[in-house]
């Protein structure tokens, strides 16, 4: 069985690490519709909208409709 030749180093061992361990960023878009932050692909939280259309009702949307409706 192979064995190492020396001990690697804690900055050797840890910058191996760095490559692959990172925590990356979510990519963050603008709404066309209501120029809210949100994530790509995604429906916008605070509207519902994805590339243009209603893809998601809003629960706070559909309680004041119902509200008006009575």
């Amino acid at each position: 069985m192979a064995v190492p030749p020396r001990k690697k180093s804690k900055a050797k061992r840890r910058s191996r690490r760095a490559q692959h361990d990172r925590i990356t960023l979510p990519n963050i878009a603008i709404c066309e519709n209501c120029g809210a932050d949100m994530l790509s692909h995604h429906a916008c939280p605070s509207c519902g909208y994805y590339r243009g259309r209603v893809a998601v009702v809003i629960a706070a949307e559909t309680e004041a409709v119902e509200e008006a409706e009575e």
